[in-house]
């Protein structure tokens, strides 16, 4: 996979590129994502794969003319449409899932082919999204994966929290990550997507990991049920980061479904 930067009419863009085969626009989500992900590297081998990277993650700069969910929803099909995308499979992870979820509703004849996977975007009182915004860092592997231990050696590349020089570069990293995130996310993760899905034509597929702390099965539930004809598919042994536990599961599913 390879880093690239083009002009959008909001931000200069930082794209992630990489494989061939149908066109796949990938939206990250709130915790960002590498151009040497398994994962981007897994679909890779069967898809085109187009990956940017929201303002704040990577290197790229922060943006203050993008503050509104509708103002990531239009950044994002501005960015599919400067990169000439014709309906592409849209994928999105967590906040990704959001905002791919806020497209297809929004913009319902441009996006015909839809995953979500461990989407943010609804909101259950009777399930409380745990707030991450408030998490230490050396609570998010419980949050995040189905095996704590092997996800936070994952998220920490095998340094440890008790380091004072890694945690230091976390915390600075993670600030400029959650300062973005959070002007969808914070103080709960609901803009008002559940009175738009009706909108929603795309052929639509949920990915949801069975160990999911974070959103739970009731969020998958809920929008199965919000979205006309989707298909819920959930794995076993998998947390919120289902795509770095069960890569191949989740590449297969997506396969399998479009």
């Amino acid at each position: 996979m390879k880093l690239r930067t083009f002009n959008a009419p909001r931000a200069d863009i930082h794209l992630i590129e990489g494989g061939s085969g149908p066109d796949l626009f990938f939206l990250h989500g709130a915790g960002g994502i590498t151009a040497d992900s398994p994962f981007l590297a897994a679909l890779a081998e069967k898809y085109h794969v187009y990956v940017p990277l929201l303002p704040g993650y990577g290197e790229s700069e922060e943006c203050e003319n993008i503050r509104t969910m509708l103002d990531f929803t239009l950044h994002c099909h501005d960015i599919m449409l400067a990169l000439d995308l014709d309906k592409p499979i849209v994928v999105g992870h967590s906040m990704g899932g959001m905002i791919a979820a806020e497209m297809a509703s929004v913009m319902p004849n441009d996006v015909d082919k839809l995953c979500l996977i461990s989407s943010a975007g609804l909101w259950l009182d009777e399930h409380p999204i745990p707030d991450v915004f408030a998490a230490m860092p050396y609570e998010l592997p419980e949050l995040m994966f189905h095996d704590p231990v092997a996800g936070g050696a994952i998220m920490t590349a095998g340094a440890d929290f008790s380091d004072p020089t890694f945690l230091q570069g976390f915390l600075v990293q993670n600030a400029r990550q959650l300062g973005m995130a959070g002007k969808i996310l914070f103080p709960i993760p609901e803009r008002g997507l559940s009175e738009r899905l009706y909108r929603l034509k795309a052929k639509t597929l949920l990915i949801w990991g069975e160990s999911d702390k974070l959103i739970s099965r009731p969020y998958a539930d809920a929008f199965n049920k919000a979205i006309p004809g989707s298909e819920l598919v959930t794995i076993p042994e998998a947390g919120h980061m289902v795509m770095i536990e069960q890569t191949s599961a989740v590449v297969k599913a997506i396969g399998k479904f479009f």
